[in-house]
């Protein structure tokens, strides 16, 4: 269905997906949306905010407020949103004060499973209006401008994982990846989301199961970056939305039981004047910035872990050879053991990033690659040689990081990240990691009551 509707006779309670301010105070005044849902994207990448009345969220925008307001803790939390101290945007030092939500009206949609309801993406601002750095939105935004200023533009197609389960088994007990003969209940499933996902504005080009019980993965077209990650968000809501109207769960979980992994893969090219700059045949020599952006990945991303591997279980992921998660930071020709394939074919070649995990904040995981783009373009740097075999015994490239207590070392400090992304957000980012690490060090696990409950 159309996102843009201008004719007046247009039956506006059939709007569904992205919509035009024109036709949203249309769908106000005819009591077709009644309720707006204002969201910030948080840390984790979840969308948090408020319902706002339609009219009251005219009102707002008419006269170029904020359209609400929310407490600052929203983007200084843990997953389980307990009030955390040490960061220097809020806690009880300052009184947990309120952050502003300005609204992005290009982003205003329609969720189809929602009657009466729109949806828009916010910016987090200070009270005096001014930006929020370590938002993940402006982050992203930051480190776009940064490509900008060297002549590029990003597009990018996300290529999504999550485990489909009942209660917390996986629904389906075997390997049913590339398969087309889905049980009845995963068959419904697909067929909701396929229907409601295009209608919300977040088309879709494939669905797949994969290799691991439950396992599914849902690829998406290419498009500017800041629009993938906002549709992304939206596509998280509703897949967890119908999961729970089937009585099931969907976990994005990195590695949800042991020797599972699920992935985020971000598949980037960098555009030029309006032609892509990675045009390339993978069997002959790569173009220069396409090397040059190999060589910025990795060597900068092992500085920006915590931006993609953002808890102790996603590096788990990492832990577990042939597994299809890098375990090398490497790249390679249409090799999906590395941590950066180049991928496509002429002007569709481009590189996919397979670092990032399910749990990572898809604005943060983008960011940190653009960021370490931007220092191999900058600095003209030089890959390694590609890996032309086995991803996992390539004991020449450097190793993907332990743990996340690894990760705080190298991005805490590290002049990369510092310069890449700013003091302000590397300090944010390093208390969300230390706070992630006091908390599983404390935890006692099953795993260990398992093996020395009797035994020590």
């Amino acid at each position: 269905m159309s996102s843009q509707h201008t004719d007046p006779n247009y039956e506006l309670s059939r709007l569904a997906g992205l919509i035009s301010a024109e036709d949203f105070r249309t769908a106000v005044d005819r009591e077709d949306i009644t309720t707006v849902m204002v969201c910030v994207p948080d840390m984790m990448g979840r969308l948090k905010g408020k319902r706002l009345s339609a009219r009251v969220f005219l009102d707002r925008i008419t006269d170029g407020l904020n359209v609400s307001e929310a407490c600052a803790y929203i983007l200084a939390t843990n997953v389980g949103m307990d009030p955390l101290g040490g960061f220097d945007l809020t806690g009880w030092d300052k009184g947990f004060q309120d952050l502003g939500m300005i609204a992005d009206l290009n982003t205003l949609r329609v969720l189809p499973y929602m009657p009466g309801l729109a949806l828009v993406h916010c910016e987090a601002v200070h009270p005096d209006g001014t930006p929020l750095e370590i938002a993940p939105r402006r982050m992203l935004r930051t480190q776009l401008d940064r490509l900008g200023e060297l002549g590029f533009e990003a597009r990018v197609g996300l290529e999504s994982e999550f485990v489909l389960c009942n209660g917390l088994q996986p629904m389906v007990q075997h390997n049913l990846d590339y398969a087309l003969d889905h049980p009845p209940a995963l068959s419904d499933f697909f067929r909701y989301l396929e229907d409601t996902l295009p209608e919300a504005g977040v088309p879709i080009e494939a669905t797949k199961t994969e290799g691991a019980p439950g396992q599914v993965e849902i690829t998406f077209p290419y498009g500017p970056a800041l629009q993938a990650c906002d549709a992304y968000t939206v596509y998280k809501q509703t897949v967890q939305h119908l999961a729970r109207r089937q009585a099931l769960s969907a976990t994005f979980m990195s590695t949800p039981f042991t020797g599972v992994g699920s992935g985020l893969h971000l598949h980037l090219s960098l555009w030029k004047d309006g032609a892509p700059a990675f045009d390339a045949v993978p069997s002959e020599e790569l173009p220069e910035t396409m090397r040059h952006s190999i060589a910025g990945l990795l060597s900068g991303m092992p500085h920006l872990a915590p931006l993609y591997a953002p808890n102790p279980n996603s590096y788990k992921r990492y832990a577990t050879a042939h597994s299809f998660a890098p375990q090398y930071m490497n790249w390679g020709h249409d090799n999906r053991g590395c941590a950066v394939r180049v991928t496509g074919h002429g002007e569709g070649t481009h590189l996919e990033i397979r670092l990032p995990g399910a749990d990572a904040n898809p604005y943060l995981a983008l960011a940190a690659s653009i960021a370490a783009i931007v220092h191999g373009l900058a600095e003209k740097l030089t890959p390694p040689a590609p890996c032309r075999g086995d991803a996992y015994a390539d004991r020449q490239a450097v190793p993907v990081l332990r743990d996340l207590a690894e990760a705080l070392a190298y991005f805490d400090g590290s002049n990369f990240a510092t310069s890449a992304l700013g003091a302000e957000v590397v300090r944010h980012y390093a208390i969300a990691a230390e706070a992630e690490i006091a908390e599983h060090r404390r935890q006692v696990t099953d795993v260990e009551r398992e093996r020395w409950f009797d035994r020590a």
